[in-house]
């Protein structure tokens, strides 16, 4: 099995809800450790035992109990912001792995619960505390896969649409601030030129006859 195909293989396994309690900045990231054999296979809670046996199968490693370190196990919940608390700090909407809040500054957010992973990361951040995690309703082995795919999906065009965004804004700034070109003399190069025109001028003045 070649290296992209361990790798794809590995991340088809894990639930794609990008939660990071594994220790990792996604669950790409930790399929890639786990190819690599930099990470256990023990360090994803929401996928519990399931994920456990199926990674040790895929690896043919042992099956060993989740980390506790890295979170326990629990049914699948979504997020709810109790919209008369939201103050529109647009926090949560920035640290949602799967653009799945919707809002804008100032204004009211929403969560998409259809989209939404369940990952937690959107409740550090708020300031007033208006994010509530509920229980989901559970997902048939169909969905779960369905589900994962949407989670990873989304998570790829965030991370593609921050990348766009990034370079968009470097343009921009290149635009605003164009670099000299060789034509241009620099600050100093012309402070210089500046002074050797009056010490010419001195030198003249010297040898000019009284």
């Amino acid at each position: 099995m070649s290296a992209a195909t361990l790798l794809q293989r590995i991340d088809a396994v894990l639930p794609q809800t990008q939660c990071q309690r594994c220790g990792y900045a996604d669950c790409h990231a930790y399929a890639q450790a786990l190819a690599d054999r930099a990470a256990d296979l023990n360090q994803c809670p929401p996928g519990g035992e399931a994920t456990i046996s199926a990674l040790a199968q895929l690896l043919q490693r042992t099956v060993k109990p989740l980390n506790p370190i890295h979170g326990k196990h629990a049914p699948r919940t979504t997020a709810v912001i109790d919209e008369a608390v939201c103050i529109g700090c647009t926090r949560c909407i920035l640290a949602c792995p799967v653009d799945a809040i919707l809002g804008a500054s100032k204004l009211m957010h929403s969560v998409i619960t259809s989209e939404c992973t369940g990952c937690e990361l959107c409740i550090p951040p708020c300031p007033v505390d208006c994010i509530v995690m509920v229980p989901a309703t559970p997902d048939n082995a169909a969905e779960k896969l369905t589900r994962a795919d949407l989670g990873r999906r989304r998570h790829h065009f965030r991370l593609a649409r921050l990348a766009r965004d990034r370079a968009e804004r470097a343009q921009r700034q290149a635009i605003k601030n164009p670099p000299p070109t060789s034509n241009t003399p620099q600050p100093d190069a012309r402070r210089l030129a500046i002074l050797a025109a009056v010490e010419r001028v001195r030198a003249k003045s010297k040898r000019a006859p009284e």
